[in-house]
């Protein structure tokens, strides 16, 4: 394993010497654009690993993507190398239907301080919810990105993350009322606290999402990328293209139903992404929102 694999691996241009704010930026910004998030191994019959070999051999070498177990170890071994001062955090996802956050730690993310300013560093969280940039643990801080209105408000120790939205027009009107589509103004994402993690604290949950049937996982096939002006998304059958802020503070997000057969040219040519394996969809009820 090797830096400037991995630098290539995201176009990053720089230098593996500077751990200051803009390279901290550039460098999340690069991998969210090269790297999906997507849990196809899953439905490749494919064993998903946490251990950072495999995860590097896996993301950067067989140009992959993966899950925010895999997509954040990657990077905490990337900002590590560099020098930044880097420790895991473990999150407590929103639930939505519910109204509760999950009981379970579930997600990993990162913290990064840069000249004495601790940031969230989060590369997994996926569509139109993952964030751009390093958001600063300030709380109670508006903080605006090409994706939304980001916000951290802490009561008693507890860090509460959410995102403000812009309304959205889909003009394929076959789908306005898709499950996929969030109508919510304000979505609250994920709770956590700042006590350092190990991603061994993760492996529980881990295992659940790859083997119990009712993981979102096991029940949806999900492959997301960030573009340059917004983001791509297949889960099952649908590909969803978003693209932020195209007028009025209103994003454009147009969907369209892929035949099975055109799976694999939608996932190389809208994804950079060639399985190895066979791949079959799948797209269940569960809840989960673009």
């Amino acid at each position: 394993m090797n830096l400037e694999e991995y630098f290539s691996r995201i176009h990053f241009k720089g230098s593996s010497e500077t751990c200051d704010y803009p390279t901290l930026k550039d460098i999340l910004q690069k991998h969210i654009r090269a790297v999906p998030f997507e849990s196809l191994s899953i439905q490749c019959g494919e064993a998903i690993e946490l251990g950072i070999e495999a995860i590097y051999n896996k993301i950067v070498r067989k140009r992959r993507g993966g899950c925010c177990y895999e997509q954040n170890h990657l990077l905490f071994w990337v900002l590590k190398a560099m020098k930044y001062e880097v420790t895991m955090l473990g999150a407590n996802v929103y639930l939505p239907l519910q109204e509760i956050y999950s009981p379970n730690m579930s997600h990993v993310m990162l913290k990064v301080v840069v000249d004495g300013q601790p940031y969230i560093v989060d590369a997994g969280f996926a569509a139109s919810y993952q964030m751009w940039e390093p958001v600063e643990i300030i709380s109670g801080k508006d903080q605006p990105q090409v994706p939304g209105i980001f916000r951290l408000t802490e009561v008693n120790g507890v860090w509460y993350f959410g995102q403000v939205r812009r309304k959205q027009y889909v003009p394929n009107q076959s789908f306005i009322n898709t499950d996929l589509l969030d109508i919510a103004q304000y979505r609250k994402l994920y709770s956590f606290t700042l006590v350092d993690r190990t991603i061994e604290d993760f492996y529980p949950m881990f295992i659940y999402l790859q083997t119990s049937e009712d993981s979102l996982f096991k029940k949806k096939s999900i492959c997301t990328l960030q573009l340059n002006d917004g983001v791509r998304a297949l889960v099952g059958w649908t590909l969803a293209e978003t693209k932020y802020n195209y007028k009025d503070n209103m994003d454009l997000v147009e969907f369209t139903n892929v035949k099975n057969e055109e799976v694999p040219k939608v996932l190389r040519d809208k994804f950079n992404l060639v399985l190895e394996k066979g791949f079959v969809p799948v797209n269940t009820s569960a809840f989960y929102t673009l």
